[in-house]
């Protein structure tokens, strides 16, 4: 039982490191583009009007992604007042209820999010005039990788030998 529960931890972090890298990239693109966009609109006079946009997009794509990072180490919010208070028993019951709750969210979010990436796809962005469709696909694949992300957590919160102490137990900080 304990290595259904350690490789849903691997996965885990396997998956997440992939997002962070990402998150990383997209902040980098971030602070380029609002250095571009204040150097040439104080310093350069070029008629360079897509950074603001630009920047709104990548912000919102980096804000996302980081959701499933922040389920891997398991900080997204929980009862913690009540939870720590609980035996053992009861904790992994309820921390197994949390990660499906979550997950019929995410889910719903992603099933969703596809259908408003979609129609995306007919209105065109201001200054770009590309599909909005691309920026919106943002929506259903950060709530795909929180769903995956919920249920390596769930199968190791089910799987595992000790329940977790609180509902901000890193899962992320290594394998077991």
């Amino acid at each position: 039982m304990d290595d259904i529960a350690a490789t849903a931890r691997l996965w885990s972090l396997r998956v997440n490191k992939v997002v962070e890298i990402t998150c990383v990239v997209l902040l980098v693109l971030l602070v380029l583009d609002v250095w571009l966009g204040v150097l040439v609109r104080y310093v350069i006079p070029l008629p360079l009007t897509f950074t603001e946009e630009l920047a709104r997009y990548l912000m919102i794509w980096m804000a996302l992604l980081a959701v499933s990072s922040g389920i891997a180490y398991r900080e997204h919010i929980g009862v913690e007042f009540v939870f720590s208070r609980l035996p053992p028993r009861a904790r992994r019951v309820l921390a197994v209820a949390f990660d499906l709750i979550a997950f019929v969210f995410f889910f719903l979010l992603f099933w969703f999010g596809l259908s408003f990436a979609q129609k995306g796809f007919s209105r065109l962005t201001m200054i770009y005039a590309i599909p909005k469709g691309y920026p919106f696909a943002g929506v259903p694949l950060a709530a795909f990788l929180a769903c995956v992300q919920l249920a390596l957590v769930g199968i190791h919160d089910i799987f595992t030998r000790r329940p977790p102490e609180s509902t901000g137990e890193a899962l992320a900080g290594g394998v077991e």
